[in-house]
């Protein structure tokens, strides 16, 4: 009979830890499924990172980057051919300018910005993008209309 209490009052004990153990757990953080993208960007926050030859261009190619990023290395180099006396290209890296990481929001590398001489963002892409595609997408805000309409790949897209 001693077992038998004894016994009873380990699995209601053992069921009160469950219950309260229960209560207690706090739902997991929500993932983040975004990231932040700039609107626009002040272009005097980039004049001293712009090659004298493209002072004046226009148009701006912002690569946000990280010295620990691989792929961010491939998006300079695909977009440096972009630079021009219309384009200037800047590869903003988090080590050097973590000044402007943090005043644009920037939470994920490579983020790549296209922006026109107000600073306006006019396209962007975050991650891995081939050099056909930013080039296409620079010379569409360049020139609307200079990209052809894409093609259905046969699946409906």
């Amino acid at each position: 009979m001693d077992r038998l209490l004894l016994a009873l009052a380990i699995v209601a004990v053992a069921v009160v830890v469950a219950l309260v153990a229960r209560r207690r757990r706090v739902a997991d953080a929500p993932t983040q499924t975004t990231h932040h993208v700039p609107d626009q960007l002040d272009p005097a926050d980039f004049r001293p990172l712009v090659d004298p030859e493209s002072a004046e261009a226009p148009w701006m190619v912002v690569v946000f980057s990280s010295a620990t990023c691989h792929t961010c290395g491939e998006m300079v180099a695909k977009a440096r051919p972009l630079a021009s006396r219309q384009v200037a290209v800047v590869e903003v890296e988090y080590g050097a300018q973590t000044d402007l990481h943090r005043r644009y929001r920037i939470d994920a590398v490579p983020t790549t910005v296209v922006t026109d001489r107000a600073g306006v963002v006019r396209a962007s892409f975050l991650g891995r993008v081939s050099a056909t595609d930013l080039w296409a997408e620079v010379a569409e805000v360049r020139e609307p209309g200079s990209r052809p309409p894409r093609q259905c790949d046969g699946d409906g897209h």
